[in-house]
């Protein structure tokens, strides 16, 4: 790996919707600049999720460095707090040597705790906590779910509906602070030690869908039942509560057949392919760019080449 030039080092991240084809250009960028790839994804970390995540194969990891891929069971907990510390402790020692390296992920707030830091979020009393849980025990989540969405429609909009511990802490938080969650993620960047490029991937929706549905088909067929029978057991687990796999676990249930288990997997990753590009296309720093496209490897490099704005604050 070449050592880091005198100039300050660049935090490159390819970002984009699930399918998109992150996961191919990420290998051939950091074979071309000599680098390794730090996964911004909140469930390949997951070492019991290779399939249902599209973790990077041994194979691809043989052939570049990754880390956060595998390195935490589903047993514990991990936040994007967590990761901001954790990422930011890796590049510390990556840029002693690398003056090149490359993020790949689609999960909104690891790429947001990265690149613009992470507010400080105050804690809840716990007279609130019981009694947001004891409401939510006694009358389901839906009713939450819809006054959350009149005060905080930013937050419903890039978490999953169903999960329903983040729910819980979004509305924790709004009534301890009249403060909606989101806007706990929205302060000013915070500067970083590096310059930062952000490159978003985009295809035709039909061409994306197409590429989503197809994906499906093959992780169904390298043993994606399977993982998810072994983990079933654990079905509570908020690592679990992912497209993938609570769809399956209906299937074991009996309360849906496989067709319809397969089904619901492919609509909401489409769906959840709309909650990553609607959030992301908010943000004027990031240069979209055609996935598709035949120059795209090279149309990267040359932007990585292109003289940068402030420090931390990227282009």
């Amino acid at each position: 790996m070449p050592r880091a030039s005198t100039s300050s080092p660049l935090l490159l991240v390819l970002l984009g919707p699930t399918g998109v084809g992150k996961t191919e250009l990420s290998i051939r960028l950091a074979q071309r600049l000599s680098t390794c790839i730090l996964s911004a994804d909140s469930r390949q970390i997951y070492r019991e999720l290779p399939i249902g995540t599209a973790a990077p194969s041994l194979e691809e990891r043989a052939a570049v460095p990754h880390y956060f891929v595998g390195t935490r069971s589903i047993h514990d907990y991990y936040s994007a707090a967590d990761y901001e510390r954790e990422a930011l402790e890796t590049l510390a020692e990556l840029f002693q040597e690398q003056s090149v390296v490359l993020v790949s992920g689609g999960s909104m707030m690891y790429v947001d705790a990265l690149c613009r830091g992470l507010d400080a979020v105050p804690s809840v009393p716990e007279e609130l906590r019981r009694a947001v849980w004891q409401r939510y025990e006694a009358e389901g989540l839906e009713g939450i779910r819809q006054e959350l969405e009149l005060v905080d429609p930013d937050y419903l909009s890039q978490v999953d509906p169903a999960n329903y511990k983040r729910l819980l802490h979004a509305w924790e938080v709004y009534l301890a602070t009249g403060r909606p969650f989101s806007s706990y993620h929205r302060g000013e960047p915070k500067q970083r030690p590096f310059r930062i490029l952000r490159v978003g991937l985009q295809r035709p929706r039909p061409e994306l869908y197409a590429r989503i549905d197809r994906r499906v088909e093959l992780m169904l067929e390298a043993g994606l039942e399977a993982e998810a029978r072994a983990v079933y057991p654990y079905r509570e687990l908020n690592a679990l509560n992912t497209v993938g796999y609570k769809e399956l676990f209906a299937y074991f249930d009996g309360t849906i057949d496989r067709a319809e288990a397969i089904r619901l997997i492919q609509r909401n990753s489409r769906h959840y392919a709309r909650k990553q590009l609607s959030w992301w296309q908010r943000d004027p720093s990031i240069h979209w760019l055609d996935a598709s496209a035949p120059d795209l490897l090279e149309t990267v490099l040359a932007l990585v080449e292109t003289p940068i704005a402030p420090l931390g604050l990227g282009r």
